[in-house]
């Protein structure tokens, strides 16, 4: 159905006696609301008498006050590690039984070792617990050397380097 002289008179008035486009659209028949929303810009009936928005109410009741739960002790994360080959020959590890450390998740301090000894999933899981003395991270002396290892030199072998770069290219 077009919009002919008598429609757009009617859209008009409508329009400004503040009803929605949905209204509008339904007392006119055969148009949709948004034929009702693009005659009206097209009109250029941007102003209303009255606004179409529902009332709102001025006062809002606050809300009351939150009261923040303890947090839960977290269990120490595990990092994963990926193997790597060496590249070149370093010393025959050496594997280590540790003594159970004195420090569990609950008594562990800011200037203890956090070494990890023993499962996370038994009992018998403690930290290390000693001083960290000066050091600036999060272990001991003793195992931030096991920790923080230096890395490996290349050694450059000229036929697999080449053959590795001319990889790239084929």
């Amino acid at each position: 159905m077009g919009w002919t002289d008598e429609r757009v008179a009617t859209l008009k008035k409508l329009w400004l006696d503040g009803l929605s486009a949905s209204q509008i659209a339904k007392q006119l028949g055969g148009v949709t609301r948004n034929a009702v929303i693009g005659k009206v810009h097209r009109l250029g009936l941007s102003g209303r008498a009255a606004p179409s928005q529902p009332t709102r109410p001025a006062f809002k009741a606050p809300r009351a006050a939150r009261v923040a739960a303890p947090a839960p002790a977290k269990a120490p994360q595990r990092r994963v590690v990926e193997a790597r080959t060496p590249m070149a020959p370093s010393l025959p590890a050496v594997a280590r039984q540790e003594a159970p450390g004195s420090a569990t998740v609950l008594t562990l301090g800011a200037h203890m070792c956090k070494w990890p000894i023993g499962d996370p999933a038994t009992d018998g899981f403690t930290f290390c617990g000693r001083g960290i003395g000066g050091s600036e991270g999060p272990y001991c002396h003793d195992h931030a050397q096991i920790a923080y290892q230096p890395q490996q030199a290349r050694k450059k072998n000229g036929a697999t380097d080449l053959a590795r770069s001319l990889r790239r290219y084929i």
